[in-house]
């Protein structure tokens, strides 16, 4: 069952501009099955708020090392959308 989550990076600090750098050259670096949806800055641009999904948590292990050197990672599951 795909499940998505909110996911809060916070830049290290001074770490932002090594941040856009990787993702230029390298982009998200998800693997297979770990799927980005959408993504907001906060206004200083230290902190990015991504809507992804995936059927299997565990990608999100592997994506984070690929990040955690510049960036801590909370990870939020998401349930339903309330009813209007």
């Amino acid at each position: 069952m795909t499940k998505q989550y909110m996911v809060i990076e916070q830049f290290h600090p001074g770490s932002r501009d090594k941040v856009y750098e990787r993702f230029h050259l390298k982009g998200r670096m998800l693997p297979d099955g770990l799927n980005y949806l959408n993504s907001w800055l906060e206004k200083d641009g230290d902190r990015c708020f991504q809507l992804m999904e995936t059927e299997d948590f565990n990608l999100f292990d592997e994506w984070i090392q690929n990040w955690k050197d510049l960036i801590t990672f909370e990870l939020i599951e998401l349930g339903e959308k309330p009813r209007a």
